[in-house]
């Protein structure tokens, strides 16, 4: 970094620490404040981590500290008025996924955030994972239409059983299946001009979701979701030259045309040490906060995976 950035946090839980656990390991980072509801949490966070001093609300925070860039890592039904107040201050957002539970709450954020001409960004790690990368990066250097196939699984009864409100579970695709659905966002080229519902979404019966998906760049995606079942996480993507694969997501591997040997590609050691694709994705938010160029996941394009999802569930 070429200048100090400060740093403030709001939200003291499980993401909350994982955050600041990769931005303290920033270079040039000062970890400046935070406010969280459970104020005995804050202070025992900011204890461990080197945070300089615990307040009592937003205003507050911004207030003392002036900080650049403030974190939200808030719970999903939380994340609208949380986002909110945050907005009224001049400082840059990054939101923890998802940015809305549901469209019309994904619409609002982003609306306010409009009004208010705040630079928003939506914390999609995967993009940031050394597996992600590596994939992007060696494709684009080939020509040609792109297959790309999306594994997805998830459980509404284990969600309630961690404690999940029934109406996040209720939209488990917006808070969850973003996950995988945003990596179509990220390795799919142009515009999706057409979602066709194989498989469509039921929910008072969920099971197994397939959509095909056509984009303008002559790209095509394949989702394939396990609902209440087993089934992997993984991402593929095919091109006549190459084919990537990542199973589990933080571990990539390649096939070349003519060979069968799956060629595996090393992981960065950030991706062990904090959680994967958070120490990069804080670098890339502290260049954001202070004007440099940085590949952070603006509001905008989060907003455009939760359309997909939309689509994709028919919701």
């Amino acid at each position: 970094m070429t200048q100090t950035c400060k740093v403030a946090f709001v939200g003291a839980g499980y993401m909350g620490t994982e955050h600041v656990k990769a931005f303290a390991d920033v270079p040039g980072v000062e970890l400046s404040g935070i406010f969280s509801r459970t104020r005995e949490r804050a202070e025992k966070l900011a204890a461990e981590h080197g945070i300089q001093a615990v307040y009592d609300s937003v205003e507050e925070l911004y207030g003392k500290t002036r900080a650049d860039l403030v974190v939200v890592t808030v719970v999903e039904l939380s994340m609208n008025a949380v986002s909110k107040a945050c907005f009224a201050f001049p400082w840059t957002v990054l939101l923890e996924k998802p940015a809305g539970h549901t469209m019309p709450d994904a619409l609002d954020i982003h609306a306010a955030a409009e009004a208010q001409g705040r630079d928003v960004y939506v914390a999609l790690n995967r993009r940031f994972y050394a597996a992600t990368r590596a994939a992007l990066a060696d494709l684009s250097k080939i020509d040609g239409a792109r297959f790309i196939k999306m594994q997805d699984q998830q459980n509404q009864a284990v969600a309630l059983q961690y404690g999940q409100p029934e109406e996040v579970v209720a939209n488990w695709m917006y808070a969850n299946s973003i996950h995988m659905i945003d990596y179509f966002t990220a390795f799919g080229r142009g515009k999706v001009v057409e979602v066709e519902n194989v498989f469509p979404w039921t929910p008072d019966d969920p099971g197994i979701v397939v959509s095909k998906l056509v984009f303008d760049s002559g790209d095509t995606g394949l989702y394939e979701g396990v609902w209440n079942g087993p089934g992997p996480w993984a991402a593929t993507i095919q091109t006549a030259e190459k084919r990537w694969e990542m199973r589990p997501l933080e571990q990539a591997a390649f096939q070349v045309a003519g060979s069968r040997k799956l060629e595996s590609v090393e992981a960065h050691p950030w991706d062990a040490t904090f959680k994967p694709g958070l120490r990069l994705q804080a670098e890339h938010a502290v260049r954001a906060a202070l004007g440099e160029e940085n590949d952070s996941v603006t509001l905008e394009e989060s907003l455009e995976s939760m359309r997909l999802v939309q689509r994709i569930f028919g919701l």
